[in-house]
Parts: C-alpha cells; structure tokens; sequence
C-alpha cells in the first residue's frame, strides 16, 4: 500500500474520477488490436505491443472503477487492490513493462515473448471488465479514500 499511497500524491497518479464506460470499451478495443498487431511482429515492436496489449486492458478495469493514472507504476500497483487479480499477473505485467523499457529505451536485445501469456492475460482483464460487481467497485475505491 505505500506505494499506492505514494502515487495517490503524485500530479499524474492514482486520481478517482467518474466510472467511464465507454472509456474502457475503447481500451480494451486497442487491447485487441495491440494483441493482433503483436502476433505478426517480431523483435522489439513485438515486446512493446505485447505490454501496451496487457496494460490498455488494465486500463479499461480502471475506466470501469473510476481511476484515472497516467504512471504507468501506479496503474500496475492498484493490481494489488483489484482482488481479481493474483500476484503471477502483477509479475508478468511488471516484466512485461521491464522488458519494454529496455527495448525501446535501452536497445536491448528482445526477449521472446510468451504469446500464450499476453493473450491469457488479456482474456482475464476482459473477463474482469464483464463481471466486476458494483460491490467490488465500491471496495476498490474505498481502500483509494
């Protein structure tokens, strides 16, 4: 928690807005369409797809709480709270994300990407975004307060 509690201070943090439905449709549409675009590359676009696959259908859950985050850390840190989620997908999402940095940022040689894993877990987060419960909503954004 204080890592949430860090970012709930930051300009560009963890902020509770209005729940935007819409919003998240259009998220977890460009999910989709980073988990096609990253089936037919290879190399470091293929690793930066993979992550901003996973991380837009992160994002559409959090349009569903209400949370606006524009650091990337921060979004992946409320994983913690969202008790849909375990902690192997914290760590993938977190590996993913190290992994896109260093390709794209520090021309690193990409690793293999497990497809398989990317598009588990974008079916999960998809999953979620259909049967998080008003109840799990307001929890969420209760431990935020």
């Amino acid at each position: 928690m204080d890592k949430i509690d860090w970012c709930k201070k930051q300009n560009k943090g963890i902020k509770l807005v209005e729940q935007n439905l819409n919003l998240s449709i259009k998220y977890l549409d460009d999910a989709n369409t980073d988990l096609e675009t990253m089936l037919t590359l290879s190399g470091k676009w293929k690793n930066i797809t993979a992550y901003y696959a996973c991380y837009n259908a992160l994002y559409a859950i959090l349009q569903i709480i209400g949370i606006k985050c524009e650091i990337h850390d921060c979004s992946i840190a409320l994983m913690d709270i969202i008790h849909l989620f375990n902690k192997e997908d914290y760590e993938f999402l977190k590996t993913l994300k190290l992994e896109r940095i260093n390709v794209q940022y520090y021309l690193k040689v990409p690793k293999t990407i497990n497809e398989i894993n990317v598009k588990e877990f974008v079916l999960k987060a998809k999953h979620i975004a259909q049967t998080i419960t008003e109840l799990d909503i307001i929890n969420i954004r209760k431990k935020l307060n």
